[in-house]
């Protein structure tokens, strides 16, 4: 037995209006609807080029947060001192954050109360947090 035929299915193709010229299709690479250049940056004091302060702010935010997730990246299986609201202290062993590092997970807390074997605490409650490499 044979295998039908597939039906061929119609492909819906764009038309590029006519060029400026009249014969070519597309647009006029000077016209209104060219990409725009990005700005040439401005050369500062002694020859270099300086940056806008936009792209220098994202750049430092940029260097801040890796330093920040490297340094978490660093806390893990170390012990890490928190200080919470009301000036409570506590240690533990850190182990996690989420994506958003909004909790830590922690384990083996030790708080004024007695030993937890694992916990999350959740950043808007703790004001700091040290550890020693």
């Amino acid at each position: 037995m044979q295998t039908p035929m597939p039906i061929p299915v119609p492909v819906p193709v764009l038309r590029l209006p006519r060029g400026p010229d009249g014969f070519s299709r597309g647009f006029v690479p000077d016209g209104r609807r060219t990409l725009l250049r990005p700005k040439v940056p401005e050369v500062g004091g002694e020859g270099r080029i300086q940056d806008p302060p936009e792209l220098q702010e994202q750049r430092a935010r940029a260097a801040l947060r890796e330093r920040y997730l490297r340094s978490l990246l660093a806390m893990v299986g170390h012990p890490v001192s928190f200080t919470l609201h009301e000036g409570v202290h506590v240690t533990a062993q850190f182990g996690a954050t989420d994506l958003d590092v909004a909790n830590f997970y922690v384990s083996q807390l030790q708080t004024p109360i007695g030993v937890q074997a694992e916990a999350l605490l959740r950043c808007s409650d703790i004001i700091s947090y040290s550890f020693k490499l």
